[in-house]
């Protein structure tokens, strides 16, 4: 297919670079981006980076002071709580906490923040309590005293005036606060500060030093920070301002501050001298803490600190050098580099080594150890980048990702601090490999890398067991279906790719099978993907709902993922300009969205949603249905309406970098449609002259003579002097160097840049059959019931079964409706030319006749689990509640009443329910049962109750509340069950109105 690669023709230029990286001293990190000396001596982007940019709104960086991807992000804390305090900063905000020494950048979860120190006084210029009793120490600040370059931050703090200035070596934060008023100076440690407290220790080792521990328990589940600090002038005081008692250390003598909430006020020695403080980090120990202290802050040149900082981010932005474009554009492009820069951070000691994901220290001899790999937003943009300026590290981040798959037994899906968090969706560590591979860094075990990526798609969670059965994961077994089936299929097609260079034909034939899983859940009547359950699809279909089928998006954001097989997705369409009137219409349908809130979907154009990533792709398909055109509207649409240089700048959270990347690539005029492939498609550039200085020595330019804000088409290209009719770049020519020429105008031109989409995977030598269709009308009957079964496209065969074993050849063919008098259970696969597809099932039940429901509010919409008669249907919800088998009622009692047909005896009834607290999900308050002969006189029959904790936030716990009675007889029963209210104050929902989660009455 256009575009793919092989070993044998991988382009080799980018490997110059590596033959540094197998001689690595353990102690070393890796070396930055080469850059001619030349060019490092005359170019500084840095003025142009400002890092306050996404840290309004919802974009959720920081400030602060860091190194390129490095261990220390030294930054202020302005807010502890809530979505948009995820990296503990925001910008609307007037009052510091204090300054902790990890942050994350752009996540939508918060964690982090370790080790707060925060300078204050005693005595006269005390500060007045601005913070709430937890924090005594809170002062105030004005945006017009603060300032942030990359490497160095500064503030000044109001009541008590303190100047505060702070800066990072790789391993450790440096801070230099000048005290301007009045009091005695003093500093603050606190390691209670935000996430749950496991354990933690100080220990004073001299009159300057104290070491100590955090662990602690928040979106990492086990984060454990050793820290030795160091302060300029001894410490000639230390009390502890909370109940910790200060006792003598075991061995050493040392006074060692031991419990889960080590708050310490430390008084230095009297000077009119700033008082400097270095804080080094360690995962490992406090050996390894004080040995990254040693050997990266020796001495007390705060400048020179501060200047190495500078110039370490100097050299890794100065990759890439941008001429033209408003003042405002470089800015943001800088920006957006930066923050690509942010993470993965370094996560070893300078004697290499590192807490590994089984909790246990490992040494590093030949790679540099990193964390924060936030890798279904990474993958699309933020790893093809660092891929094509930075693979050395990119060679460390490949063996860092296997070598977590050595110590923790899977490839992970979001890492953090050495912790599986189990947060998004894919394998998506597999298209960062196999990326890193196509484009030519071959530096590591490829048989590791294939069969660590086989075992992430053949482990049995995340509803892969009935996507490898069914050929698509049922909406029944795993909720966010549609999207794990489109993403687990793009995933198999990268372990197909590196199978087949691996040169495993059967893993390649068996991964490219299941890269056509995508087709199982097209729907041709809408042109999108649909989630399947019980055989067929969902019905009520509205494109625009936001529920629990999709992971934070809807249908019509993830229309279009299906980045390996663009022919396929042209060919289910109906050709290309049906798929292009598909596209068009993305863009112009209304805003808003139904369903459930949604805080990720953001930055919207229709319904493409910038802010969020299953739609970073979408823009760059239409080239390869010859309108490369369209694609250069929107690309430049996209990059002057949804990004500004003002703090709120970012529509949607940087994602570790995603969002930024995006705007990187995209402003240079590429980006990479599918990682895994070694091609970029062209979009519309920015600048008139953007270089990669590339760390082989090699320069690649793109020029784009006459662009600017009207003229953004691409008129015609030349590369390397002959002419270039495709939108499309290989990763050879980047990285070898040269000159891509883009003339400009202010007219399409569609006669430039189509691209041919490919042979469609499912008419290759490995195309499957799709999977049947199995048409219930209702997954409950009373008497009798007729299912249908059809291909959803092609005359195979359907062989069917009704014990619910898979079908085989030998089944009986599927030739009329099958009327059904019994709960069955119903299998179908199709046959043709010795073909088989993966098999469908359905289950449809029979169940009571007569009993009719009727409930007092409409559920939630996206938790409505069959309706009325879901109550009733004999199909019981379990712990999987994401799946869509309960009722969920918000801010209201449930109440239903059954009708059972006649007056008949009543003895017991049985009502069933779930408790998930960290999901907003509480147990009712009781149940209540009243019944009646003639719906109109009602008489209590009894209540239960339940001991469920209603604080316990790591369970989920399903319980049904039974009212057992004297024998009576009834027509109606009526079941109520009042709310838990509002969610308390110690939860993160605080203030919302608790769920109630219900399945299954019976009444015996």
């Amino acid at each position: 297919m256009p575009g793919w690669n092989t070993a044998a023709t991988i382009c080799t230029v980018a490997l110059v670079s590596l033959a540094a990286c197998r001689a690595k001293g353990p102690a070393e990190t890796p070396p930055l981006p080469r850059l001619p000396d030349a060019t490092a001596e005359r170019f500084d982007p840095t003025p142009l980076v400002d890092p306050f940019i996404g840290t309004q709104a919802h974009g959720h960086t920081f400030p602060g002071a860091t190194r390129p991807f490095g261990m220390v992000q030294l930054s202020p804390d302005t807010r502890l709580t809530g979505w948009d305090g995820c990296s503990g900063y925001h910008y609307d905000d007037s009052m510091v906490y204090g300054f902790s020494h990890t942050h994350l950048s752009g996540t939508g979860i918060a964690d982090y923040a370790d080790i707060l120190l925060m300078p204050t006084v005693l005595g006269e210029g005390a500060p007045a309590g601005l913070g709430d009793p937890e924090h005594p120490f809170a002062a105030r600040f004005d945006h017009a005293d603060e300032q942030a370059h990359p490497g160095d931050y500064r503030v000044r703090l109001d009541e008590p005036a303190v100047q505060v200035e702070l800066t990072a070596t790789p391993r450790v934060g440096v801070h230099r606060y000048t005290f301007e008023g009045p009091g005695r100076p003093a500093l603050y440690l606190d390691l209670r500060h935000r996430d749950e407290v496991l354990d933690t220790w100080v220990k004073q080792v001299s009159a300057t030093d104290f070491v100590g521990l955090r662990r602690s328990k928040s979106w990492a589940r086990d984060q454990r920070v050793f820290f030795a600090m160091r302060l300029s002038r001894p410490v000639e005081g230390v009390t502890a301002v909370s109940a910790v008692t200060p006792q003598p250390g075991s061995t050493d003598g040392a006074v060692h501050y031991v419990g889960p909430d080590v708050r310490l006020l430390l008084e230095p020695a009297a000077s009119d001298e700033p008082l400097l403080v270095q804080v080094a980090l360690s995962a490992v120990d406090e050996q390894g803490a004080l040995r990254n202290l040693e050997t990266e802050a020796p001495h007390w040149d705060f400048e020179a600190y501060r200047g190495e900082a500078h110039d370490s981010w100097q050299r890794a932005l100065s990759t890439i050098e941008v001429e033209g474009g408003t003042e405002a554009q470089q800015r943001m492009f800088y920006t957006a580099l930066y923050h690509s820069m942010l993470a993965p951070n370094l996560y070893e000691d300078v004697d290499g080594r590192f807490r590994g994901m089984d909790a246990k220290i490992h040494e590093s001899p030949d790679f540099t150890n990193y964390t924060v790999f936030s890798l279904w937003d990474t993958f699309r943009a933020t790893h093809p980048l660092l891929t094509l300026i930075d693979p050395v590290r990119t060679r460390d981040f490949v063996h860092t990702l296997l070598s977590q798959a050595q110590t923790g037994g899977q490839l992970p899906m979001w890492e953090l601090a050495g912790n599986y968090t189990g947060t998004m969706i894919g394998y998506h560590a597999v298209p960062v490999i196999v990326d890193a591979w196509a484009k030519g860094i071959t530096d590591f075990d490829l048989e590791q890398a294939l069969q660590a990526s086989i075992a992430s798609a053949d482990a049995d969670h995340l509803g892969l067991p009935g996507y490898r059965t069914h050929g698509f994961v049922p909406a029944e077994q795993e909720h966010e279906s549609v999207s794990k089936t489109l993403e687990y299929a793009y995933d198999d097609w990268c372990i197909a790719v590196l199978a087949e260079g691996v040169g495993n034909r059967a893993e390649h034939e068996r991964f490219m099978a299941r890269a056509q899983h995508w087709e199982n859940i097209f729907d041709p009547s809408s042109g999108l993907f649909r989630a399947r359950e019980n055989g067929a699809f969902v019905p009520d279909f509205e494109p625009r709902e936001v529920n629990i089928h999709y992971t934070e998006a809807n249908a019509w954001q993830y229309g279009f993922f299906v980045p390996h097989d663009v022919g396929g997705l042209v060919a289910r369409h109906g050709g290309p300009q049906k798929l292009e009137q598909r596209l068009d219409r993305l863009f112009v349908v209304p805003t808003s969205l139904v369903g459930r809130q949604q805080v990720d979907i953001t930055g919207l154009i229709g319904q493409y949603a910038h802010g969020n990533e299953p739609s970073h792709h979408v823009a760059y398909l239409y080239p390869y249905v010859g309108q490369a055109p369209k694609t250069q509207a929107r690309v430049r649409e996209i990059l002057t309406t949804l990004y500004t240089d003002a703090p709120d700048g970012l529509s949607g959270n940087d994602d570790c970098g995603q969002m930024s990347s995006w705007y990187v690539l995209s402003a240079l005029g590429f980006y990479p449609l599918a990682p895994g492939r070694d091609d970029y498609v062209i979009g519309s550039p920015l600048f008139e002259r953007a270089t990669l200085h590339l760390p082989n020595g090699a320069d690649f330019v793109i020029e784009a003579p006459g662009v600017s804000e009207d003229a953004f088409y691409v008129q015609s290209a030349t590369l390397d002097g002959k002419p270039h009719a495709q939108a499309r770049l290989v990763h050879g020519d980047l990285v070898g160097g040269g000159t891509l020429v883009l003339d400009m105008g202010s007219e399409p031109n569609p006669d430039w840049g189509a691209l041919e989409p490919g042979e469609p995977l499912f008419a290759g030598p490995h195309g499957q059959l799709p999977v049947p269709m199995v048409h219930v009308p209702e997954p409950a009957f009373v008497d009798s019931t007729t299912i249908e079964l059809s291909m959803p496209r092609g005359d195979a065969e359907i062989r069917y079964r009704l014990d619910g074993t898979p079908p085989t050849a030998d089944s009986p063919r599927y030739d009329a409706p099958l009327e059904l008098r019994e709960t069955t259970t119903i299998t179908a696969a199709a046959f043709e030319g010795g073909k088989r597809s993966p098999w469908v099932e359905a289950t449809v039940r029979r169940r009571r006749k007569g009993m009719k429901v009727s409930l007092a509010h409409e559920p939630h919409r996206s938790y409505r689990a069959g309706g009325p008669e879901g109550l009733v249907d004999g199909r019981r919800g379990n712990d999987r509640w994401r799946t869509g088998g309960w009722q969920g009622y918000q801010g209201m009692d449930f109440e239903a009443t059954v009708d059972l047909g006649k007056a008949k005896a009543v003895k017991t009834v049985t009502v069933g329910f779930l408790q998930d607290a960290r999901s907003w999900i509480w147990m009712p308050t009781e149940l209540q049962v009243e019944v009646s002969r003639d719906g109109k006189r009602w008489r209590s029959i009894g209540r239960a109750t339940h001991d469920v904790p209603d604080r316990d936030t790591e369970k989920t716990y399903v319980r049904d509340l039974v009212v057992e009675t004297k024998t009576t007889r009834a027509r109606y029963v009526r079941v109520r069950a009042p709310s838990y209210g509002r969610i308390p104050s110690w939860h993160l929902g605080a203030g919302a109105h608790a769920f109630i989660f219900v399945d299954e009455i019976e009444v015996q």
